[in-house]
């Protein structure tokens, strides 16, 4: 299935964190983990719409590693993979 976000909307495949901690302890997939911050664009919308009626385009392009809210954007689900869906003012940053 293929997904084009509308308006100014994101959407993102999260990066999942390590499962060690910084003592070289291996979490367990039952752990309680937090919601991601970073990840990977896949796809945008076409920009969002001004006063006058012209499209604003969207600052982050699909392929480029962004930083975002963690509760910003919502979760989905498509053919059994997680991603996020998020409006361009939930962005923080692009990661180089």
């Amino acid at each position: 299935m293929k997904i084009k976000p509308l308006s100014d909307h994101i959407l993102i495949e999260p990066i999942k964190e390590e499962e060690k901690t910084k003592s070289g302890i291996l979490l367990p997939e039952t752990a309680e983990k937090e919601r991601p911050e970073q990840g990977k664009v896949i796809a945008v919308g076409p920009g969002k719409r001004n006063e006058k009626g012209e499209i604003i385009p969207v600052s982050v392009k699909p392929g480029q590693k962004v930083l975002f809210k963690k509760y910003g954007p919502d979760e989905i689900k498509v053919d059994g993979k997680e991603y996020l869906i998020a409006s361009e003012e939930d962005i923080l940053a692009i990661i180089e």
